[in-house]
């Protein structure tokens, strides 16, 4: 399993870690602990969901909504922060799409830059 990030993605991640240091460290546990656990040994911890309403015959979207950041301290895997990534049907390789601060203002998911994404498969 390969992975790789959209340059969608590292201009948000660039702009996050401005204010959480740990995200690079924090993002390589995530693939590791998380990704890695559901795709690769199929066990499911809970902290990824499938997307339905995104589909596409090549392509299935997810989104990692316990993501326990190290810059935030106390929270755990309740931290806000999530990742939206697709994964190749064939291959198994990954792309992070988003990644984002979920606020009390009820940040969401970017779903027209997704489609946006699909549309390129």
């Amino acid at each position: 399993m390969e992975t790789k990030r959209h340059e969608h993605f590292e201009k948000q991640l660039k702009k996050l870690i401005k204010k959480f240091r740990s995200l690079e460290e924090d993002l390589l546990v995530v693939e590791k602990n998380t990704i890695k656990l559901l795709h690769e040994s199929k066990i499911d911890n809970n902290s990824i969901e499938h997307v339905p309403n995104l589909k596409h015959e090549e392509i299935e979207i997810y989104k990692i909504k316990k993501f326990a950041c190290k810059s935030l301290k106390g929270k755990g895997v309740r931290s806000g922060i999530r990742v939206v990534y697709a994964r190749s049907i064939k291959t198994g390789n990954i792309e992070y799409l988003e990644i984002y601060y979920k606020e009390k203002d009820n940040t969401d998911m970017d779903y027209d830059f997704v489609k946006s994404y699909l549309k390129e498969f």
